[in-house]
């Protein structure tokens, strides 16, 4: 079923609010229907912080199979987790803290040593959790990967002009963006699209251009490239849909 983010489905709500709302059910449904461990990469942002929180509340967090789950992490800027610009600080202050999930449970990106280093050994982490260091397309790596999508066309730290684009053997790189801060660690190409389900997290009138781009197949878009052995879904508010004004 593999699909790219050119032939992935579109699922518009009204607004950023209703998008993490309806992520929040999708995943708990699916957690609830896996009978194995069920592995989630976390992306950063506004709209995946809302779905944390709605994660954390009374109607899912009870519900939500968090002892068999598993957390990693799409990517992360090269800081302190206690920094502002952390997005494991954001996640554990949305959803970590709040809710029955097992330490164990939850893989941080390092951010000390070098950013290489970092990078090396997250990738062991996930093949430890994987438990090989080879990818089988048979076998996804990630149940869901969830992802935004910035205005220059980046997704997790895939960013514009980086060498991390060209990766093709390592499931995770560093890089160095040319037009944000900070030095990040980033799940690469082939290991996003080693999952079976990717979703796009998009909200706002001021991501509609991009999103029109990237679907367009724009090849300059680091998002275009974006890939998996399993089913890809867009999930838009309306604006970012080009359907109405900004959220």
């Amino acid at each position: 079923m593999a699909m790219d983010a050119t032939t992935g489905r579109v699922d518009i709500a009204a607004d950023a609010e209703a998008v993490a709302r309806r992520v929040a059910d999708l995943l708990t449904e699916k957690a609830l229907a896996s009978t194995a461990q069920f592995v989630i990469a976390l992306s950063g942002g506004s709209t995946p912080k809302r779905l944390y929180e709605i994660l954390a509340g009374p109607d899912h967090a009870e519900r939500f199979p968090w002892d068999r789950t598993q957390l990693v992490f799409g990517d992360e800027r090269f800081v302190p987790p206690d920094d502002e610009s952390s997005n494991y600080r954001m996640v554990e202050q949305a959803l970590l803290s709040k809710v029955a999930i097992p330490p164990a449970n939850i893989h941080r990106m390092p951010t000390d040593g070098t950013p290489a280093d970092a990078a090396s050994r997250y990738q062991s982490t996930l093949q430890r959790l994987y438990g090989a260091d080879t990818l089988d397309p048979a076998r996804p790596l990630f149940d869901v990967v969830l992802l935004g999508l910035g205005e220059n066309g980046h997704t997790a730290s895939l960013f514009p002009g980086t060498a991390v684009l060209r990766e093709r053997r390592s499931w995770v790189g560093a890089c160095t963006p040319l037009d944000a801060p900070h030095d990040r660690l980033t799940l690469t190409y082939p290991a996003i699209a080693s999952s079976r389900l990717v979703l796009f997290l998009v909200a706002g009138a001021g991501k509609a251009e991009i999103v029109a781009k990237v679907r367009a197949g724009d090849a300059a878009q680091p998002s275009t490239h974006i890939r998996t052995e399993g089913e890809l879904v867009w999930m838009l508010d309306e604006a970012a849909a080009g359907r109405g004004g900004d959220v």
